[in-house]
């Protein structure tokens, strides 16, 4: 009888562990798509654009037949800090120039770990369109599905975008961030992430180092929603907690908003202006982790 309560507690255990964590406080794998499932999104709708979000020059030499070229560039400003979101207006005229409306499905691909889909995406939710993908593995995924490529742009016909107002809930401010510091939240994490490098040099005080690239596998597929999951709640970041991430522009941070998004997270904030704002700042307070604690930090966190 004992044994057999023993194997009964054991598989309770296991039970327990494989489902860490609280349900995710979202929806899940709402945001990214296969490659396969992003061609099929176009092929099926008239009303879906397929954007290159590389940068234009790269996008001139070649580019998936059919895709038209929204740039970083296109989309950000770089006064007072680089990669700052894009105003209303801006969007609006790059989205209607691409022949992207309000009620258009947005499908987005780059080559770059999925970071510059990742920031348009954001962007796009920041002004309230909605309608968005991104593809996972961007690129290199979609020419291993055959896709023909070309030097030739879509003629794509203006549409009419209008951007709703900037939903303030998914950025942070410097001087939020100094709340968190000066009154930690329960439940609300800062997320450093940038590379393990960069964070010896300093970061802002109680974040935690979880690098962008443990989102993706080795040919640059986003991971699925589970382990995501598993990732973030072994580092203490539960799917009902809410989490500031940053990187050194967050271009890299948005990367991990969607991640994290997909996986069904949903009180999360990008600041924005990032590690070129708050290190330039003598009056903000920085925290310099001793590299062996590091060392044990990072193994944890791959």
């Amino acid at each position: 009888m004992k044994r057999a309560l023993s194997i009964i507690a054991a598989l309770v255990a296991v039970v327990a562990l494989a489902g860490c964590g609280p349900a995710p406080a979202g929806e899940t794998g709402t945001e990214i798509v296969s490659a396969a499932d992003a061609l099929q999104l176009v092929a099926n709708n008239s009303d879906a654009v397929l954007v290159d979000a590389r940068p234009t020059l790269d996008y001139r030499e070649n580019h998936v037949d059919g895709a038209v070229s929204i740039a970083r560039a296109d989309i950000v400003v770089n006064a007072p800090f680089p990669n700052l979101v894009g105003t209303a207006g801006q969007i609006e005229n790059v989205m209607g120039g691409r022949g992207i409306g309000n009620d258009t499905l947005v499908v987005i691909y780059d080559d770059n770990n999925n970071m510059d889909s990742a920031r348009l995406w954001w962007t796009l939710k920041y002004y309230g369109h909605d309608n968005v993908k991104v593809v996972s593995g961007g690129l290199q995924a979609l020419q291993a599905e055959g896709v023909t490529m070309t030097t030739s742009a879509p003629s794509a016909q203006a549409a009419s975008f209008t951007a709703a107002a900037p939903d303030k809930t998914m950025i942070a401010t410097q001087s939020e961030i100094r709340d968190l510091i000066e009154e930690p939240q329960p439940g609300m994490h800062v997320i450093d992430t940038r590379t393990p490098e960069e964070y010896l040099e300093g970061t802002i005080p109680g974040a935690v180092l979880l690098n962008y690239t443990g989102n993706n596998f080795a040919d640059g597929t986003y991971k699925p929603v589970r382990q995501i999951q598993i990732r973030y709640v072994e580092a203490g970041i539960d799917v009902d907690d809410g989490a500031v991430m940053f990187c050194k522009t967050s271009i890299r941070g948005a990367q991990t908003y969607l991640a994290m998004y997909n996986a069904g997270y949903r009180n999360l904030k990008l600041y924005d202006a990032a590690w070129v704002e708050w290190s330039s700042n003598p009056m903000n307070p920085v925290f310099i982790e001793e590299p062996e604690v590091l060392e044990l930090q990072s193994a944890d966190n791959s």
